[in-house]
């Protein structure tokens, strides 16, 4: 058996960490008009008319995977990925981004192919990269770290924090390309220690690699939410699945459960990973299994809303609101009833 912890990853450890180090910072939330406070996908500030939304992410362990591949030409779509799509979470659009490079030794080469995936991400979802820092840090960065802070406004009158959903609302879940950005340590433990996989094999009868796979960008979800929420339906919750999955649902609303009854299949990479002894909770528990984002809708919108979303991205109804529960109970692909 191989769990994230196995990897080196502690997900209770970061919580209480976060937790600890979020109670600190709370009492700033007072020096401003702040509309959403810590742990949602991103923070809400009121603005005049407007609420700015802030939210900072980075690559993570992917970046090894790249350093195997020798190629680092996509981490940076990841980069923007990971930052634009929390944006959304909150109804807003997002604008502009900074991006922060920490190098053990600089290396213009690598730096050069980073800075064009940097520039692919920005184009698919139309954003500024309006400023950065880079730090040569030899004693704390092994090789280098890749991180962003994005922006985005939203109308006050449009901000979506998923307080409204209800009981029998609909989740729309929006096919992921495939691992994006999160449990790469659980996924480099299984596959590569435990499994013995070289990262040229094949994944199956995929004509990709196993490294091709696990590099494979984050999707990048602007477009599709931009132009769905630019139409008059009832969308109640907008949520980006990443690291823990689908309990990514409870930074909505906490107080309702999700039935997630109608997955697709995941892609050929999870089952991979699974097959090399990692248990199917801990897979639900740290991948996307093949859902990238979901949205939350009223059961009058949904089927308008599934042909809207079906226009640009794969998407399908995979569950809906349980109102007198708290729990998330999810049915995986292999028929076995999860909860959480």
């Amino acid at each position: 058996m191989v769990t994230y912890s196995d990897s080196g990853v502690d997900i209770s450890l970061e919580e209480i960490t976060v937790s600890k180090l979020a109670s600190k910072l709370k009492p700033t939330l007072k020096n401003r008009d702040i509309i959403t406070e810590s742990g949602h996908f991103a923070a809400l500030v009121k603005l005049g008319n407007k609420g700015i939304a802030m939210s900072t992410d980075g690559v993570g362990s992917k970046i090894l995977i790249a350093k195997m591949m020798e190629k680092y030409d996509t981490i940076g779509i990841d980069c923007i990925a990971m930052v634009v799509n929390d944006l959304l979470c909150v109804g807003a659009e997002p604008i502009a981004l900074v991006d922060y490079l920490a190098v053990e030794t600089p290396n213009p080469e690598i730096a050069s192919e980073i800075a064009a995936g940097l520039v692919k991400g920005a184009e698919l979802s139309k954003i500024a990269i309006i400023g950065g820092e880079t730090a040569s840090l030899p004693e704390i960065v092994k090789d280098f770290d890749l991180a962003g802070t994005g922006i985005g406004f939203v109308d006050l009158d449009k901000i979506i924090t998923g307080e409204n959903i209800k009981g029998d609302d609909i989740l729309i879940g929006i096919r992921s390309s495939g691992i994006h950005s999160n449990g790469l340590s659980l996924a480099r433990k299984a596959l590569f220690e435990k499994g013995k996989f070289k990262i040229n094999d094949n994944v199956g009868n995929s004509r990709n690699t196993v490294g091709e796979e696990l590099l494979k960008p984050t999707e990048i979800y602007v477009h599709p939410i931009i132009e769905l929420l630019g139409k008059n339906f009832n969308i109640k919750g907008l949520a980006h699945i990443t690291g823990g999955g689908f309990n990514n649902l409870k930074r909505l609303n906490k107080n309702v459960g999700f039935s997630i009854t109608d997955l697709p299949e995941p892609q050929p990479i999870f089952k991979l990973i699974h097959q090399q002894g990692v248990p199917i909770k801990e897979m639900y528990n740290v991948f996307n299994m093949g859902i990238g984002f979901v949205v939350i809708t009223s059961p009058e919108d949904s089927d308008n809303v599934l042909k809207a979303l079906n226009k640009n991205v794969e998407a399908y109804e995979i569950g809906k609101v349980n109102f007198n529960s708290e729990e998330i109970t999810i049915t995986t692909f292999e028929d076995k009833i999860l909860k959480y």
